[in-house]
């Protein structure tokens, strides 16, 4: 992982930040990245979704009602401001001067950092659906809390992300779709993909149980390939049935009055360029034709 991260830093296509898992990305990194969201976009362009742009943070009140906090606490992003007065704003830089933990002094704000881009959507879709149900395709920075050395772990990153809120087996339809045009753009770019059933990292040992039931009834399939570790393959995208996960905190209906499920696929635009770069080489220019022409048409 360290060498693949290394490259990387040397290439000029990511610059390290002092922090593990936060990179500042080169234009050609971004060129890239770029590329790779227009072949998402056009691979969706026929589903008539409503396309959302979320703002990188959420109602703390959402955020509770998604029930990731439940299940995934070690990863979550609070943001936190400074509410006080004189004399509390002495003790900041007090801590501070003395290079003590300042942040005790802040106050939680009522935002918290979005952890999954298409979070934001479903108190959009409250109340009964029509009979087609909704459909959004949504671009999304996301913060996740785990620092790595591995490139592909990043703190701070962006999904594309389809999505489906409506009847449970156009739900499952939705994801069975994009279990076939996901392995098509992914290898449409030349990259050596593999679909396998997985799970999300759910906390503790309730998650542990959690995590065996996703595997257990196939909800979500992962694509994964070579990027930091030939040992340890990547998912660079995924699909996910959330069954009526969402549909219930957020009283969510059917036409027909019963509690809507989704399902979603989600294109992680950072690790699939990783995925690129490690496949055909650091250089951009010295990749096959065809990659380059379906990147930049």
């Amino acid at each position: 992982m360290a060498t693949f991260r290394d490259d990387l830093l040397e290439a000029g296509l990511l610059f390290d930040s002092g922090v593990d898992g936060l990179y500042y990305r080169s234009e050609t990194f971004e060129s890239i990245a770029l590329g790779v969201e227009g072949r998402v976009r056009a691979a969706g362009a026929d589903l008539d979704a409503q396309v959302v742009y979320p703002a990188p943070f959420l109602p703390r009140t959402v955020f509770e009602e998604s029930g990731y906090l439940r299940s995934f606490p070690d990863l979550i992003g609070s943001i936190h401001s400074f509410t006080g007065g004189d004399a509390d704003h002495a003790r900041l830089l007090q801590l501070a001067e003395a290079g003590e933990e300042w942040s005790s002094v802040l106050t939680p704000t009522e935002v918290v950092m979005v952890s999954a881009a298409c979070h934001p959507i479903y108190p959009l879709c409250s109340g009964r659906l029509g009979p087609e149900g909704r459909r959004f395709e949504v671009f999304g920075q996301v913060f996740r809390h785990e620092p790595s050395l591995d490139p592909a772990r990043m703190q701070s990153f962006r999904q594309h992300e389809f999505v489906y809120v409506g009847d449970p087996d156009e739900a499952v339809a939705h994801r069975d779709l994009w279990l076939e045009r996901g392995l098509a753009v992914l290898a449409g770019l030349g990259l050596d993909v593999e679909v396998v059933v997985a799970n999300d990292p759910f906390f503790g040992r309730a998650g542990r149980i959690l995590a065996a039931n996703q595997r257990d009834t196939e909800l979500k399939y992962e694509f994964v390939t070579e990027v930091a570790s030939s040992d340890h393959p990547t998912a660079i995208a995924s699909t996910n049935c959330h069954l009526d996960h969402f549909g219930e905190p957020f009283g969510i209906e059917t036409s027909g009055g019963a509690v809507a499920h989704s399902s979603c696929v989600g294109f992680g635009l950072e690790r699939v360029t990783l995925a690129l770069l490690r496949t055909h080489g650091t250089d951009p220019a010295g990749w096959p034709s065809a990659v380059r022409d379906a990147l930049w048409p």
